[in-house]
């Protein structure tokens, strides 16, 4: 059983001026993604900013997610770590918060050979009964899961059950698709490959862009699996000028950005991410406005 199906939003963590978490407006945003259709909260991955969060509060972000959501869709927890005790230890915390799925990129900076891969995610997968989505974004973290290592973690381990693509290698997640037997739940890691991916197996996205056009995002996952493939080839190619924009700078520079000039304050960023460029803004703003976003 997939942890979920269709469009899940790596929600921003929205925060006050002083960069505390503004835990009333994380929780407005989590009711306004589900009464978009958004089929999965994805809290404290990248796009929350978990790098620059506090391990006390990196868990009461988790705890209050699961508790804003009540239920009504799943709940997938950003656990991953360089450290594989920290990460083992963020899992046993979002297991116990209530969290229904676990997000857990691979190492960074010191990264792994292949076979630490395998003893990284075995030892997490040991430490839990929660359902594993694996992050593999190596442009980020310098490390890249082959197929090979994610089907012999897929095969081995029963709550190993996902896998999250951002290499942006279709050749890749094709072949990781045909080593797991098309049986592994992967979602598209890069907003503006979800359709590709789905033809090959995928069944949804964990996305930036949903954070700003959450019925959309729903809509293109929706209309593909009913078989309506132009609508979600239409949905996918009119978001590209947009999903580009989203993706200027590092993300979520941009996302948040966007964010504010919809007016839904989510506040700064915190350090080293900085505000976005001029230049970069103004072309955000003019994308948004031909896509069709209104603008405060």
């Amino acid at each position: 059983m997939a942890i979920f199906k269709g469009a899940g939003v790596a929600i921003v963590t929205p925060m006050y001026d002083n960069e505390e978490v503004n835990y009333d407006k994380l929780e407005e945003l989590i009711n306004m993604q589900i009464d978009n259709g958004t089929d999965a909260i994805i809290i404290a991955g990248t796009t929350g900013e978990s790098p620059c969060l506090s391990m006390e509060e990196h868990a009461k972000v988790i705890k209050a997610a699961v508790e804003f959501t009540k239920h009504r869709v799943p709940v997938v927890a950003g656990t991953g770590s360089n450290c594989t005790k920290t990460a083992m230890q963020l899992s046993k915390e979002a297991e116990e918060f209530g969290a229904d799925g676990l997000l857990v990129v691979t190492p960074y900076y010191n990264k792994a050979t292949q076979a630490g891969l395998v003893s990284h995610y075995s030892q997490i997968a040991d430490s839990t009964k929660c359902p594993i989505i694996v992050y593999n974004v190596p442009g980020r973290t310098g490390c890249n899961v082959l197929p090979e290592t994610m089907a012999e973690l897929f095969k081995t381990k029963e709550n190993i059950v996902g896998l999250k693509e951002a290499t942006g290698n279709l050749a890749q997640a094709s072949k990781t698709m045909y080593l797991t037997d098309g049986k592994l739940d992967m979602y598209s890691g890069e907003d503006g490959l979800v359709v590709p991916l789905m033809s090959i197996g995928a069944i949804g996205v964990i996305s930036v862009w949903s954070n700003v056009a959450p019925a959309k995002v729903h809509n293109m996952c929706d209309s593909f699996f009913k078989g309506d493939l132009q609508t979600a080839l239409e949905l996918q190619r009119e978001a590209l000028p947009l999903v580009d924009a989203l993706f200027s700078e590092v993300n979520p520079i941009p996302v948040k950005k966007a964010m504010n000039l919809m007016g839904m304050n989510v506040g700064p960023l915190r350090s080293p991410m900085c505000e976005m460029g001029e230049d970069n803004a103004r072309k955000l703003a003019e994308v948004m406005k031909a896509y069709g976003l209104k603008l405060a």
